[in-house]
């Protein structure tokens, strides 16, 4: 219902300030900081807040700026969303119109077709409802593996570095088991972690096949499991050597002839 608060450079509040916000924010965090009068700030104690008030009043004085309440401090520093009249209006009005449609069927309510509803009142009023629809590969509620293109020739410990990079996973210290439940690497308990640590330096093209799917666990993730279902970019194999084996017979080849020659 409510934007998040602006953030306010530090030099306005240092030089400029322009609202009582900016006296309240100089108080909690520059005055605070240079004079340390109590060990550790506390949001919830009253002298604590009386301090930073008187503060930020003197503040205000200098600059001329009116509206540095006891209250305001409060709600500034605590970060405090007030619930105002029309807050608790609009969501009676909601539940009232979903009551009033469910008794007079005159219109589908909510949880028929659509089951999310939209209010913005930032700037003019805005309502929308829509259906929220439900992900197939959703790592929580979905029964069907991601795919994950990747690189066979990484090495099982990029590839979990790469987990981390992931806007949908970013997992801290993952844990990875292939389809057939063989552990690939765990981070613990600690006899998992040093059983499988030796798979960090290998291929991924020598630990799982291509279209395998995989199960990735996390301590953040709770019991979320995440599964992939990888595809490799390349064709893994022996390629490399067969390049360098080539290589090397074709570096031979001009030395033959020149012996061949001197003969």
């Amino acid at each position: 219902m409510h934007a998040p608060r602006a953030a306010v450079p530090l030099c306005t509040l240092a030089t400029i300030p322009r609202q009582p916000e900016h006296c309240i924010e100089w108080a909690h965090i520059i005055a605070w900081e240079s004079e340390k009068p109590f060990p550790k700030l506390d949001n919830d104690d009253p002298e604590h807040i009386t301090w930073l008030y008187q503060k930020a009043l003197a503040r205000a004085q200098e600059f001329k700026i009116t509206g540095v309440t006891y209250s305001l401090t409060q709600g500034v520093v605590k970060n405090i969303i007030p619930a105002i009249a029309s807050t608790n209006a609009i969501v009676a009005a909601s539940c009232c119109n979903e009551a009033y449609k469910i008794a007079t069927s005159t219109n589908p309510g909510l949880g028929f077709e659509d089951n999310y509803m939209m209010y913005s009142g930032d700037d003019g009023i805005y309502a929308y409802t829509f259906k929220h629809e439900k992900k197939s590969d959703c790592p929580v509620c979905g029964n069907l593996a991601r795919g994950l293109e990747i690189d066979p020739n990484l090495t099982l410990e990029e590839f979990i570095e790469s987990l981390a990079a992931r806007p949908e996973a970013q997992l801290k210290k993952p844990s990875i088991r292939s389809a057939d439940n063989k552990s690939l690497y765990m981070q613990s308990p600690e006899s998992l972690r040093i059983a499988t640590e030796h798979n960090l330096v290998k291929k991924m093209g020598d630990l799982v096949q291509d279209g395998h799917e995989i199960g990735v666990t996390d301590p953040s993730l709770g019991t979320v499991n995440f599964r992939y279902k990888l595809k490799f970019s390349r064709t893994f194999g022996p390629v490399a050597e067969e390049d360098v084996t080539g290589d090397a017979i074709a570096a031979e080849e001009p030395i033959a002839e020149e012996a061949n020659r001197n003969i």
